[in-house]
């Protein structure tokens, strides 16, 4: 499966992506709002874990790539999470420090979100994140969700949760097309 956008190519990623992933998840202030701090182990263990959701669902978190220079900058895709005690399609992305505040992590997520509204029978799909995580929060806005619950839970003090429905996602393609 390979996604591309304007600026980016979204694709499975593989063993080869070690060192770029581990300069996005290592970096303790990009995961600040994660509970825990990646090592070497927890970077190839979610390398895994995405090739294991590939061959599973279809679909997992892709490498997001730099389409100029094939750079992998980070990471963004579709993949299954407990939320609030039920279990949800969502996105989620990664994107490497020095890349951030240009928009990638908005355009790669949004090339997402239409491949799972054209391709797959979900009705909804949800972004979550601790509720500090405001940069987070903006992006999931940013490709048209909007806030849907919070709640307190163990691991973030408080889980924001964030959706979009097909419904929704329909009309923000509509209005789009009228744009051009």
């Amino acid at each position: 499966m390979t996604l591309e956008t304007e600026r980016l190519i979204l694709r499975e990623m593989t063993h080869d992506d070690f060192d770029a992933l581990y300069a996005v998840l290592a970096d303790r202030e990009i995961m600040r709002h994660y509970p825990y701090d990646f090592d070497e182990s927890r970077v190839r263990a979610w390398i895994d874990r995405n090739i294991e959701r590939y061959r599973v669902f279809g679909f997992g978190l892709w490498a997001v790539c730099l389409k100029e220079t094939g750079e992998m900058i980070g990471d963004c895709g579709l993949t299954m999470q407990n939320i609030g005690g039920v279990i949800k399609p969502e996105i989620g992305y990664h994107i490497r420090r020095d890349m951030q505040r240009n928009g990638y992590a908005k355009e790669a997520a949004r090339a997402v979100r239409d491949r799972t509204f054209e391709t797959l029978p979900f009705g909804v799909i949800f972004s979550y994140m601790k509720y500090t995580n405001e940069p987070s929060a903006k992006t999931a806005v940013s490709w048209g969700c909007r806030q849907v619950n919070e709640f307190p839970d163990e691991e973030n003090g408080i889980t924001k949760v964030f959706a979009i429905t097909r419904e929704e996602w329909e009309n923000i393609k509509i209005s789009e097309k009228n744009k051009q």
